[in-house]
């Protein structure tokens, strides 16, 4: 059977401005990297924004198991979907991390005959847009650090430096480190910490940045320490604003790609969802909105994390309004949520069918709590039977929730007519009601501990929260500080609702622990930490980069 990456390598690509032609995007409005890759322009960019926007539709899943869901797999196989139909689309996804390629993970694009590509290039360095970030980041700390060495003028206590460098890769060594060792000019020792780019909050911020303007704004609202009074020292003061803004102005642009079936993508921006926001730019998402008469976007992990932050972040931030849900699930996920092992998914099991679709069941409860009509699609595999797509059908039915049969990973496009018909069903009913229901989880005006507590209990399906003594110091800070109005990003595993990873399907009145909380002031959200969440995760004992090489030829093997 071929694997992904060889599927890839075998697809004929058209030049990325015949792709760009679909979209009514002029060659002038192109900049390009190579033939399969470009970024929209500024002045593109700028022409487009008083167009009316299209359907905005999302797509998210269950919790992730190690049997796979196929979350990615389902938007490129929607979007082709939709170009077979005839209708306009366009793909709004993130780009992947180089931690999870070389991690666990391996590649993001897509899997089976519904990819995005190059797939190689988008898996690995892409437009650089990371290592723009990454740079940016560092940069911020480099003048934190010399500001502090030069005669530190803002006063800034090396106790309280919460500014934190990146890289782009999965290196636990770096969680906690020293710096400042050697010599007196070497700076002032004190403790420091890395997290991996996607964490950092400068991808957050040119993922909701709406221009340059909006961008440095933000940019000069980072808190990067606090000084002997207490009080918030930002990187406007530390003069570091316009050197990051210039780092970060290419990687503004969101880039242009096609799928195996060459829908037009836009892939920009990568936040996970299980310790940022998750979601791609909002400037990619509204360019697909004015381009195409429907965006398909995706939130990163299970709707508990990427959905809610979709909706409660990226949509209030950016007063989007969705159209329509897309959950993903498979048979062999809702049986290992069974407590079936992943050894024997492959086997009919009705009974751990049952048990497990209790993760699928809190879910949907969930994007409904939003107002949004959602339809369920079972990614298939080969092993799925026909009284278990038949158990799963009846149990989405029976709770006012659409259903289709996706086969977009063997069929593309044409594996996706069955989903498509019911999202146009689902836009057609919404719009003949004029108006938009989407609702938002919480308001602003709820105290940070009162969203915590509604995300956990409403969403998780927590009982109770409890927040640690550090927890509890950070919050009345926040608040004091004037930072109460802003909505929460629960930082939690992805593999459960819970803060507890092993604990499968639907936990419910458990206790869910809050151990840190700070804030992402330029991002304009507060982050909260909960369990053992780490913004710097570690390599497997086995990971995804002892398989991925580069032949004599140059081509790449491995790479998922």
């Amino acid at each position: 059977m071929k694997t992904d990456i060889m599927i890839a390598q075998e697809a004929v690509m058209e030049p990325v401005a015949r792709v760009a032609e679909k979209l009514g995007i002029p060659e002038e409005g192109l900049e390009l990297y190579g033939k399969y890759k470009a970024k929209l322009s500024e002045e593109f960019l700028d022409s487009i924004k008083d167009r009316k926007d299209g359907k905005l539709i999302l797509v998210t899943a269950i919790n992730p198991t190690p049997a796979g869901e196929g979350k990615t797999t389902t938007s490129v196989g929607l979007g082709q979907a939709f170009g077979r139909l005839g209708k306009k689309a366009v793909i709004a996804l993130r780009e992947p991390s180089l931690g999870p390629c070389f991690g666990i993970k391996g590649g993001a694009a897509g899997g089976g005959y519904s990819q995005v590509v190059p797939m190689e290039e988008l898996n690995l360095h892409f437009t650089g847009d990371f290592h723009a970030i990454t740079s940016a980041n560092n940069l911020l700390a480099a003048i934190l650090d010399n500001h502090i060495q030069q005669g530190n003028e803002l006063q800034i206590d090396t106790r309280q430096v919460v500014w934190k460098r990146c890289m782009d890769m999965n290196d636990r060594s770096l969680r906690n480190i020293v710096v400042g060792l050697g010599n007196k000019t070497d700076g002032f020792v004190r403790e420091d910490h890395f997290v991996i780019t996607v964490a950092s909050e400068i991808m957050a911020i040119l993922c909701l940045a709406e221009d340059m303007k909006d961008l440095k704004e933000r940019l000069a609202r980072i808190i990067v320490a606090y000084n002997y009074a207490g009080e918030p020292v930002t990187a406007g003061e530390l003069q570091a604003v316009g050197a990051m803004a210039a780092l970060l102005k290419d990687a503004m642009k969101p880039n242009l790609i096609q799928t195996l079936e060459h829908t037009p993508a836009l892939v920009h921006g990568g936040p996970f969802a299980n310790i940022a926001h998750g979601c791609n730019s909002v400037r990619a998402t509204r360019a697909a909105l004015k381009m195409a008469d429907y965006c398909i976007t995706e939130a990163g992990f299970g709707a508990d994390l990427g959905a809610e932050k979709f909706f409660d972040i990226k949509c209030r931030k950016a007063g989007f309004c969705p159209d329509a849900v897309v959950l993903v699930a498979t048979i062999r996920a809702l049986k290992y949520n069974g407590g079936v092992a992943k050894a024997d998914l492959g086997s009919e099991n009705l009974e751990a069918l049952e048990k497990g679709i209790v993760n699928l069941e809190k879910h949907i409860e969930n994007l409904q709590k939003y107002h949004v009509p959602v339809v369920v699609t079972l990614n298939s595999f080969v092993t799925d039977t026909g009284a278990e797509i038949d158990f799963v059908r009846r149990f989405c039915e029976n709770r006012q929730c659409s259903f289709a049969l996706s086969q977009v990973w063997e069929k593309g496009g044409e594996g996706g007519l069955e989903l498509a018909g019911k999202v146009l069903e689902l836009l057609e009913e919404a719009e003949r009601k004029e108006t938009c229901e989407f609702r938002l989880l919480y308001e602003d005006s709820l105290s940070l501990e009162d969203k915590i507590r509604t995300v956990a209990t409403e969403i998780y399906g927590a009982g109770t929260v409890t927040f640690s003594a550090a927890a509890r110091r950070q919050l009345k800070k926040l608040s004091e500080l004037g930072f109460s109005t802003l909505p929460v990003c629960m930082a939690k595993n992805q593999y459960s609702l819970s803060d507890d990873p092993k604990r499968l399907g639907r936990p419910q009145n458990f206790e869910l622990t809050v151990r840190d909380v700070y804030v992402s002031a330029g991002a304009g959200f507060v982050v909260v930490l909960t369990g053992d969440v780490v913004t710097m995760p570690g390599l497997s004992k086995k990971p995804s980069a002892y398989g991925i090489d580069v032949n004599d030829d140059g081509v790449i093997t491995g790479l998922f």
